[in-house]
């Protein structure tokens, strides 16, 4: 047997080998697919979505459903892609043949220094946010009044904070004066001197506490372990009782809708089933979000008859299959609140549509 014959008979196996490892290394892609719809009108573990305290609420038929996207985790805090990461050539293949599904470059999803904890921390601050934009986008609609205010967005477990203040607590003052912003809170934790606290009076489920925190060096800085951020204070509580794990603030304009039907009589819906996304502003505003061909994909399967999609999403939602699904321009809560009235009252009515912004 000559060497050439022996090296390729070698060689081959070895290489087939080697593309085959190849295969199922993590790839700087990551992949969307359509996730869970939730109905912000209904029950998880018994208790409802979204509750009211101090206002009547309205319990009628139909849903109103918030969408998700699956999008693969970023690296953790070590720079390391392990289960769920980036995916390999074999993961990227099934999402690229998927109509669903989508890829893209992982440096367009992800910063270089987010990991899974500063994205998760991220989530649920936005989250936070996202709820009480929603809950005052809601009011405004019905005219109700409501004033601004400073308000914990995230407590950091293991600070001196954890078990002290709640997400939601309004800060009222700080060392005795009022509070009007966050960075007179953050500008207080570094004024401190060591041991000394930082005396906070708060507004908890309508009652007001008082609190010492001391802070704690953290990579040479003073921190108590929170995130405070801009909030209100509403004449009475509208809380969303959404898992946790559902982060991000694409759900507002959902929340904003569920909302208002569940503070007036009557179902928004006439009784259908409705989709959509979008962040919300306080005003109402409805602004852009990601994943909206897969979020279209996951209300169509679930059985929504009419799909939400924020305005500037609207040329990329055309590239979506939404079946028979109808496809509605939303630019505020009160235009989309009116397009649902309208399809409710007439299925053919004319609706803003997102051709007509094409």
């Amino acid at each position: 047997m000559s060497q050439r014959l022996m090296a390729a008979l070698i060689a081959g196996p070895l290489v087939l080998v080697l593309l085959v490892l190849a295969a199922f290394l993590p790839l700087d892609y990551v992949t969307y697919r359509p996730g869970q719809t939730v109905d912000v009108l209904a029950e998880t573990d018994g208790s409802e979505i979204i509750q009211v305290d101090g206002h009547e609420a309205y319990r009628d038929d139909g849903e109103l459903r918030m969408t998700t996207v699956l999008v693969s985790l970023p690296k953790d805090d070590a720079g390391d892609c392990g289960s769920g990461c980036r995916k390999n050539l074999f993961d990227l293949m099934a999402a690229w043949i998927s109509p669903d599904d989508a890829v893209y470059p992982y440096d367009a999803v992800y910063d270089d220094d987010e990991t899974q904890e500063s994205n998760d921390r991220e989530g649920a601050v936005s989250m936070v946010t996202s709820q009480d934009a929603a809950i005052a986008a809601a009011l405004r609609e019905l005219g109700v009044k409501f004033t601004s205010a400073v308000e914990v967005s995230f407590v950091e477990e293991g600070m001196p904070a954890e078990g002290k203040l709640l997400v939601g607590d309004v800060l009222l003052e700080v060392n005795g004066e009022k509070v009007t912003s966050a960075q007179q809170i953050q500008d207080a934790v570094k004024a401190t001197k060591p041991g000394e606290s930082v005396d906070l009076r708060i507004r908890r489920d309508r009652t007001e506490l008082d609190v010492k925190i001391v802070p704690r060096m953290v990579k040479g800085q003073k921190m108590i372990g929170i995130t405070p951020g801009n909030g209100f204070v509403f004449p009475f509580d509208v809380k969303v009782n959404i898992d946790p794990n559902i982060g991000g603030p694409s759900a507002g304009l959902m929340f904003a809708l569920s909302i208002y039907d569940t503070l007036t009589p009557g179902s928004l819906t006439g009784g259908h089933v409705v989709a959509g996304s979008g962040e919300i502003d306080p005003a109402g505003k409805v602004g852009p979000i990601g994943g909206i061909q897969q979020k279209i994909a996951g209300a169509r399967d679930d059985g929504a008859e009419l799909f939400l999609v924020p305005a500037d999403n609207c040329d990329e939602a055309l590239g979506a299959d939404p079946g028979d699904m109808r496809l509605v321009r939303a630019t505020t809560m009160h235009e989309a609140r009116e397009a649902i009235e309208d399809w409710v009252a007439d299925p053919g009515a004319d609706l803003p549509s997102c051709e007509d912004a094409a």
